[in-house]
């Protein structure tokens, strides 16, 4: 990836330099297409419903209706890859590169339909059980053989429950557990060993089906466990000679169970029927209208399917008739895989999309020439975004942003982000540099993906657009945050055909989720805009994403390091827009003393705490608790400014009851903040 991000800086430089005299000649003769006419008025994006709640609704659909399907035939996830196969005349379906420097190779959507069956009827043949008692585990990077199993497991009305890295090998145990899974199908031995390591606390465990081969050592550990190992091949083959019938299943039967990080405790099962993910992928689908994914759309996979915004983004190409081709699963490969593929659709998460900007704009910083350039192209491109006109063919497109396309494959025209906020001079960038149509969604695994996205033809910033059409947005007040929602702010609640079932077999976490009435508290904070869209301005709890879209709980991994001997105080932040963690750190003076007479250190307190052997120290230090203590590392603050003085109720940093007054740490401590962020970029 760095590689990547280095061309992109390097030849943009050059090609901006090569084409200065031909931007100047040729930029009067440049053609441009006609403007976009957007389906809705802009100034009005949403719609009050009446009542006291001052809900708002799609203006895509009337009266306050929920979208519940697009298509009669692509009512449950198994029928889109059939109609997938109708729309695109049996076209390409799932593709990948069969070695590092190949090709991309497809399968067509009847070739996979048929691996489809026939993985479904070999699973019955090893003793699955079909129907909704049924809980398959998948812990294996995307593939075609993730979307086979998947689509195997709907064929018999099974219920897909994705494992991932990120979750950890207890939580995995945790969650076979929790679902009672019988069954886990893994990609290599690396993910089969982990399984097996974890196998004395998962009883009910009884087969593993593994896509690529594994040692013999693995074998022998199966068997000695009690664990059935059957190959991906074996399975299918099996299919083929023991073909049975299917048990489809209806819209309102579970499809998948997502777990999700959270915060603090165990990871929690979001409860996700057929109806749920139709009803938001059609939503998307008709707020897209003409610009939405299509039969000649390829989109490319490397955003883990375990999550549920790059499973949507797959639905949405199934139901039109698109393709998909999967990465390699190397980050430092995705370059090339993009190029090789060409992708026309591109989920993107804000932390890429940032580190491209970024790169791009330290390649023009060194000369006033390119600067220049630079900046005359994004005005005529913002010019031409506010007349509604989206193009990547202009004189500018040409000379000065043709490498950052040629990067992408030099074809995507549609571009959907989400998982964190992305930043508003990002998003303009990028709009112009790529001249694609780049959309903006907001929602939670709890609501699918999406329950707002920007619109088709919409360029301005800072907001994720109305609420789709299969939901209800609504503002309840937070008194203790001083949003009220006769103010148009307060917690975002959400009510639809979105919302999910509830947390597998934990009523008491699904109640606090979910009101008596069906509204969803997502916990985060908006509100309404002049033209009736939506912006996220806080979150009602201390928790926050990161630019990954990974939860961090600020608190739970402030309690971890205060256990060092060195550590007073702590104040630990992190935003979306941003991809780590920073901290300040109050040390504890007698320890930090005691130290630097040890190393020879001098100084008065306010020297020693400038000092950077003291503060490398303290790093070193709580970093080794935070992985004892079992911190992922995104969780590990990266930096850290060491402040001399203790926070007390006096200097405003503490509460009455002597706890953090976190908003008061952030205004007081931003220099701080944002200096460690530039440090580390």
């Amino acid at each position: 990836m760095e590689d990547y991000l280095q061309y992109i800086g390097s030849v943009m430089g050059a090609a901006a330099l090569s084409g200065a005299a031909a931007v100047a000649t040729s930029f009067y003769m440049s053609t441009l297409p006609p403007p976009l006419t957007p389906t809705v008025d802009l100034t009005k994006q949403s719609k009050e419903l009446p009542g006291p709640e001052k809900a708002r609704t799609s203006r895509y659909y009337p009266d306050g209706k929920l979208l519940e399907y697009c298509f009669e035939d692509a009512r449950t996830l198994y029928q889109i890859m059939h109609r997938g196969a109708k729309i695109s005349n049996n076209g390409p379906c799932l593709g990948w590169r069969p070695a590092k420097d190949s090709s991309y190779v497809f399968m067509t959507y009847n070739e996979v339909l048929e691996r489809v069956k026939n993985f479904s009827s070999g699973l019955i043949h090893f003793g699955m059980k079909p129907g909704q008692e049924t809980f398959v585990g998948i812990y294996a990077r995307n593939s075609p053989e993730w979307v086979i199993s998947e689509h195997a497991c709907f064929r018999q009305s099974a219920v897909l429950v994705p494992l991932y890295d990120t979750l950890g090998p207890n939580a995995c145990s945790y969650i076979i557990n929790q679902a009672t899974i019988k069954l886990v199908i893994c990609d290599d031995e690396s993910k089969v060993k982990s399984i097996l390591n974890e196998a004395k606390n998962t009883p009910q465990l009884k087969q593993i089906i593994v896509v690529n081969k594994v040692s013999d050592a693995i074998k022998v550990q199966a068997k000695t466990l009690g664990l059935q190992l059957i190959s991906f091949k074996e399975v299918e083959e099996a299919g083929k000679v023991h073909s049975c019938e299917r048990l489809v299943p209806t819209p309102q039967n579970i499809a998948t169970i997502c777990y999700t990080s959270g915060t603090t405790g165990d990871p929690k099962g979001v409860v996700l029927s057929h109806a749920n993910i139709i009803a938001c992928s059609s939503a998307v689908i008709l707020v897209m209208g003409v610009h939405g994914p299509k039969a000649s759309d390829c989109l490319i996979s490397y955003l883990p399917l375990a999550h549920m915004f790059e499973r949507v983004c797959q639905v949405l190409v199934y139901m039109t008739g698109g393709s998909v081709g999967f990465s390699q699963g190397n980050i430092k490969l995705l370059t090339d895989d993009i190029k090789t593929l060409k992708p026309t659709f591109i989920p993107a998460v804000p932390r890429l999309l940032n580190r491209i900007y970024d790169q791009i704009q330290n390649g023009v910083q060194g000369s006033k020439l390119k600067k220049w350039i630079m900046d005359m192209a994004l005005l005529s491109k913002q010019a031409e975004l506010e007349r509604h006109i989206v193009t990547n063919r202009s004189v500018w497109d040409r000379f000065v942003f043709k490498p950052v396309q040629e990067s992408l494959g030099g074809r995507v025209r549609l571009m959907v982000t989400g998982s964190a906020p992305l930043a508003s001079n990002v998003l303009t960038f990028l709009r112009c540099a790529l001249g694609c149509t780049i959309i903006e969604g907001y929602g939670q695994t709890e609501c699918v993906a999406p329950s707002t996205m920007t619109l088709v033809g919409d360029y301005s910033v800072g907001h994720v657009g109305p609420p789709l059409p299969c939901c209800h947005i609504k503002l309840v007040d937070v008194p203790e945050m001083e949003y009220y929602a006769i103010n148009g702010q307060g917690e975002i609640c959400i009510k639809g055909l979105n919302v999910f079932q509830g947390y597998l077999k934990d009523p008491v976490k699904t109640a606090e989720t979910i009101d008596e009435e069906g509204w969803l508290h997502t916990g985060d904070i908006g509100m309404w805009m002049e033209n009736g869209a939506l912006r996220i301005v806080d979150r009602k709890k201390h928790i926050f994403k990161l630019a990954q879209g990974e939860y961090i709980a600020p608190e739970k991994i402030e309690n971890i390091y205060l256990t060092s001997q060195y550590v007073a105080q702590i104040f630990v932040y992190g935003e979306s827009l941003k991809a780590c963690l920073v901290g300040i750190i109050v040390p504890e003076e007698r320890a930090i003393r005691n130290w630097c007479k040890l190393n020879e250190i001098e100084g008065s307190w306010k020297e020693i705490c400038q000092n950077e052997a003291v503060k490398k120290m303290i790093l070193t230090d709580i970093t080794e608790l935070g992985k004892k203590a079992g911190l992922k590392s995104f969780e590990q603050i990266k930096d850290l400014y060491l402040h001399p003085e203790l926070f007390t109720i006096e200097n405003g940093l503490l509460t009455p009851t002597l706890k953090t007054k976190r908003p008061d740490c952030k205004k007081v401590f931003m220099p701080q903040i944002d200096a460690m962020y530039k440090n580390l970029v």
